[in-house]
């Protein structure tokens, strides 16, 4: 169901029945009163998908306005498993309407977390688990907790992120640690050991043999990407960029930015490396 519609006889059953499972604002109001008019808009700004907004011309709804026995515009109703739960009557400005939402509303790092699940079991694309971290990451900034972190280290993993999955996964504390915890720990594991092939520990050896050789370094960076290991490909050619940005005569930028392009604009990982390229270059 659209989060902001038009209240009708005809859709009227469907917002209750969708108020079982969301919040409902019943927004009654008349394109003759200004102040109800106004009201509406600050709802509108308000939703945000957080809540139903069903607005009710009663211009066009006296049937509906009737039934609820409206008496002064504008007036709003809140609609919670199907019954009315609170309301205000007259002209209300935003911080009467935020205050009285917010007594009925889960937190936004709730729906935050909510949204990033249902992304999550959707079997989603490289642009949908980007929108699900980022998600994630706001909500766990706001109300750090095992079962956002939880949330957060499955999106990793589904991303092929493996060393972000992993450090999510060490901060979750022993009450945290379930059955969906044990699970994401062993897809890690089979996630890490068939991205630790022979060729990328053969280049690991050179690498620490010879850490000053860039074409090595080069390589084991390419090799890492191919693994989907991101974040220590672009770690080890950052490592040489913060010393000298033109390092082998621009290649080590060149494969730098050659990752950066491959995992795509809308990624976590890719964003933060590019602000610090950025910080180097300005």
């Amino acid at each position: 169901m659209e989060t902001i519609l038009d209240l009708t006889k005809e859709n009227i059953q469907d917002v209750v029945n969708a108020s079982m499972e969301k919040l409902v604002v019943l927004a009654f109001w008349a394109g003759q009163q200004p102040e109800s008019v106004a009201t509406v808009q600050t709802l509108e700004q308000l939703c945000r998908g957080r809540f139903i907004l069903a607005k009710v011309d009663c211009e066009a709804q006296m049937e509906i306005a009737s039934y609820f026995r409206i008496q002064a515009l504008p007036t709003i109703l809140l609609l919670s498993q199907g019954q009315p739960v609170d309301g205000l009557a007259g002209p209300q400005d935003a911080a009467a309407l935020s205050a009285l939402l917010e007594k009925h509303l889960p937190p936004v790092w709730q729906l935050q977390l909510d949204e990033a699940r249902q992304i999550l079991a959707a079997n989603p694309d490289d642009s949908q688990l980007q929108q699900a971290i980022a998600l994630l990451t706001q909500a766990l900034q706001a109300k750090p907790g095992d079962d956002i972190r939880l949330a957060l280290a499955d999106a990793y993993l589904q991303a092929h992120e493996l060393a972000a999955a992993e450090t999510e996964l060490n901060a979750v504390g022993l009450a945290g640690q379930d059955s969906y915890y044990q699970t994401l720990m062993a897809k890690l594991q089979l996630a890490q050991e068939a991205a630790d092939t022979p060729e990328i520990r053969e280049l690991q050896q050179k690498f620490e043999a010879t850490p000053d050789n860039l074409d090595i370094r080069q390589q084991l960076a390419k090799a890492l990407h191919q693994a989907h290991r991101d974040e220590e490909a672009l770690a080890l050619l950052f490592d040489v960029l913060k010393q000298d940005l033109g390092a082998g005569n621009g290649q080590v930028k060149q494969v730098f930015l050659d990752i950066l392009t491959a995992i795509g604009q809308g990624n976590v990982l890719a964003n933060q490396y590019r602000r610090k390229l950025y910080s180097l270059l300005y």
